[in-house]
């Protein structure tokens, strides 16, 4: 391996973790706190000379053994003639090629029998152990009543529609019907893979040249002609093989003893790598002495379950979650946000979109003092910040080492998927705002930890609110929120989850007229409408799903269609739409209560809002060991009590219009900025805020930089040099201004 590698793996893998390892890895203690201290260089040398030596070492498995019991599955159909054949399932233009494949069975089989989705119904997504889910019992109900010999489903075209549609199969395998499944190419595996992950070893699959919905009538009946029919007919007739069944449980086999494999670094990259433990970035090896220390700082020990993670279902122990922790290069002292994080794996909110092509790409928030305390940044650059990023890395290699997702084989992302990312929200700045924290508005108490785990399709385009009117930063957040929907154009679902993301100054200016989150929230509803002929449009002719024939089903038939399902109204036509020179028009809205999470935080000094549509949130609470504050003691943190907040009602001073600037809009002169900064509070009128309620009116978390300083709480967030810090200061900004040739404005304060 050559050294340029190797520094690699050293920089995005070990350097980011030595304190964590220290003596029990490729450092002593004493270089580690020299490395992340600045007092010393990192030994370079002795690590390449160590790999050089072939130093090897043993490491753990992240995986659990799966939980799910196999089937003997029934023996295929001899023939088809005579036999009584469900062909179910609606998605990925079945309605041409679900008829089509009716009418060969009938020509080729004429003593058989075909029931249709209209006459049986479909099983929907195969529920997880132990949940019951009416529609798959009443498919079920009927698959035995009408005596039904095999079933053929499909199309599976989509990370979401491929499960639900193998559903059918994997119930009628369960009573022993053989089944057949329809795909395009790249969800062949995905459907063999929910079946297995459902307890079915062998899923026949018909495999479809294509992409369904792009294909015209004729290419959809040809193809099921030519390529469809002949694999169908195969799938239900010819014998299950052991070798079949051998290759596709082999993945389910997980030797679970303490030592998984000893090698050198590279050979353990590679190892992983070949077993699937990795995304192919770098990783720092989980040796058992790394992976215990982990367990000091939380109540589960090593073998205590913490649950059986979909979608593979695996048992999945403290020390699989310690393991993953150990290669993403996590501190041990972050495991009780990793074992909350694995706990929302399980909720089927959250999960049920990961797997999409559409690419939810899952993230986490942090409220609670223990943020501040352990460093998760909360302000400016706060996902790309070292502490962040190690969660982030954390849930990627959870999803595939403790959930069992699989890129290509049950997560399907059309183009990939972004890095995961984590987040904290600024309680302090809410403090300041009189808003409560999202934990809080879940029902939990202001000082709780919590995670909230949630999932985006997409990352910055931010809004820039270029005003301090909270009427005018609502028009263009609701706005911002027609644009933003789950799929592009809004062509999908009418209602979707969203995370908006706000900055403490934009937060503040809509504290003004919105006395908490739940005000602004219902405000946006009310705002956040689209035209219905957009809509319908979009639907239309984007939708994600089928395509419409436009022979038999016209769009002006699907706008009625929009209109009466989403509750078309004639509204004032929407502010950012008066150029129309419409009054009024038909529109439908793009949100409902309860899919909306407000959370600030952010760069303070930036008017920013980020809306960003994904899938359902989850809230966990993260548990501490009892004795918590001695052990963050032993490693140099403050209390966790000294970051707790208070929250309480907060009266921002109102901001009258002037004659020259009124509030309604803000343009671009040079005079502006001097009015927008008389319509907010002072520094001196902060000040008064922050004595009124018993604050200290200076910053506390000041100059900082290293990790020691960090971990005391010393810098803002606990990882971040200040505000202030990053601010030029009033005689600098004036300079600045007389270089620019810009008018100097008297001190307003």
């Amino acid at each position: 391996m050559n050294k340029k590698v190797i520094c690699l793996i050293i920089a995005t893998a070990v350097v980011s973790s030595i304190t964590t390892l220290g003596g029990t890895f490729l450092y002593s203690k004493a270089q580690a706190q020299n490395v992340t201290k600045g007092s010393g260089g990192c030994p370079i040398s002795e690590i390449l000379k160590a790999q050089e030596n072939g130093s090897v070492y043993d490491v753990m498995s992240p995986i659990g053994e799966s939980t799910i019991k196999q089937i003997q599955q029934a023996p295929r159909l001899s023939t088809l003639n005579g036999k009584t054949i469900a062909i179910v399932g609606g998605s990925f233009m079945a309605n041409v090629t679900h008829p089509e494949i009716k009418r060969l069975i009938l020509a080729h089989y004429p003593d058989a029998k075909v029931i249709l989705l209209s006459e049986i119904g479909s099983a929907g997504p195969y529920p997880a152990p132990g949940v019951k889910r009416q529609q798959k019992d009443e498919f079920e109900r009927k698959l035995k009543d009408m005596k039904v010999d095999a079933v053929i489903s499909g199309n599976g075209g989509c990370g979401l529609c491929t499960p639900k549609e193998e559903g059918s199969c994997i119930t009628a395998e369960y009573l022993g019907i053989p089944s057949v499944m329809i795909a395009a190419p790249g969800f062949v595996e995905q459907a063999k893979t929910t079946a297995l992950n459902a307890g079915v070893p062998v899923q026949r699959v018909a495999e479809y040249p294509g992409a369904f919905s792009s294909h015209t009538h004729d290419e959809l009946i040809k193809n099921t002609q030519e390529v469809l029919w002949k694999q169908i007919v195969d799938g239900l007739t010819k014998p299950i093989t052991q070798q079949e069944i051998n290759e596709a449980t082999k993945s389910l086999k997980n030797d679970d003893k303490e030592v998984a494999f000893s090698g050198t670094l590279e050979e353990i990259q590679q190892y992983f790598e070949n077993q699937g433990w990795t995304d192919g970035l770098p990783i720092a090896p989980p040796t058992q002495d790394v992976v215990n220390e982990f367990f000091k700082y939380t109540p589960y020990s090593a073998n205590s379950v913490i649950g059986e993670i979909p979608p593979s279902y695996r048992k999945v122990t403290a020390q699989h979650v310690a393991t993953v922790g150990a290669m993403a290069g996590c501190p041990p002292e972050y495991m009780p946000i990793l074992i909350a994080y694995t706990k929302a794996m399980m909720n089927g909110d959250f999960r049920k979109t990961l797997s999409s092509t559409h690419a939810w790409t899952p993230f986490l928030w942090i409220n609670g003092p223990i943020a501040r305390q352990l460093g998760i940044d909360a302000g400016q650059g706060e996902i790309s910040s070292p502490n962040n990023k190690k969660i982030g890395r954390f849930i990627d290699l959870a999803m595939i080492n403790l959930g069992g997702y699989d890129v290509k084989k049950n997560r399907m992302g059309t183009f990939g998927y972004l890095s995961s990312w984590a987040m904290a929200e600024d309680e302090e700045a809410l403090s300041r705002i009189g808003w409560q924290p999202y934990h809080v508005q879940k029902g939990y108490n202001i000082n709780d930890n919590t995670i909230t785990a949630a999932s985006s399709l997409n990352w910055g385009n931010n809004l820039t609110p270029a005003t301090s009117d909270a009427d005018k930063i609502l028009e263009l957040m609701a706005w911002d929120a027609v644009e933003k929907e789950q799929f592009a154009l809004g062509g999908g679902t009418p209602f979707v989850y969203r995370t908006i993301f706000i900055t403490e100054y934009v937060a503040r200016d809509l504290a003004r007229k919105y006395k908490d989150k739940n005000s602004l929230e219902n405000a946006l509803i009310q705002t956040a409408r689209r035209p219905l002929d957009e809509r319908a449009y979009a639907n239309f002719y984007a939708n994600p799903g089928s395509s419409f024939d436009g022979r038999n089903y016209s769009l002006e038939q699907h706008k009625s269609k929009i209109a009466q399902e989403e509750n078309a109204q004639t509204t004032t036509t929407p502010k950012w739409l008066s150029w129309t020179g419409k009054a009024s028009m038909q529109t439908v809205p793009v949100m409902t209560s309860g899919k909306t999470a407000i959370i600030v935080t952010g760069d303070a000094n930036r008017n920013k809002v980020l809306t960003v549509p994904g899938g359902g949130m989850t809230t966990v609470k993260i548990e501490l060991p009892n004795n918590w504050d001695s052990l963050m003691r032993d490693l140099g943190y403050k209390p966790l009590n000294n970051y707790y907040v208070k929250i309480s009602a907060v009266n921002i001073p109102q901001v009258q219009p002037t004659a020259q600037q009124p509030t309604q809009q803000r343009t671009y002169t040079n005079s502006n900025s001097q009015a927008n900064r008389q319509k907010r509070p002072t520094a001196e009128q902060y000040r008064k805020i922050r004595e009124e309620r018993g604050q200290s009116s200076n910053n506390q978390y000041r100059n900082s930089n290293t990790n020691t300083q960090r971990r005391s709480g010393s810098g803002q967030y606990g990882n971040s040099s200040t505000n202030n810090q990053r601010r030029p200061s009033a005689e600098q900004y004036r300079k600045m201004r007389q270089q620019s040739g810009l008018p100097v404005r008297n001190n307003q304060n």
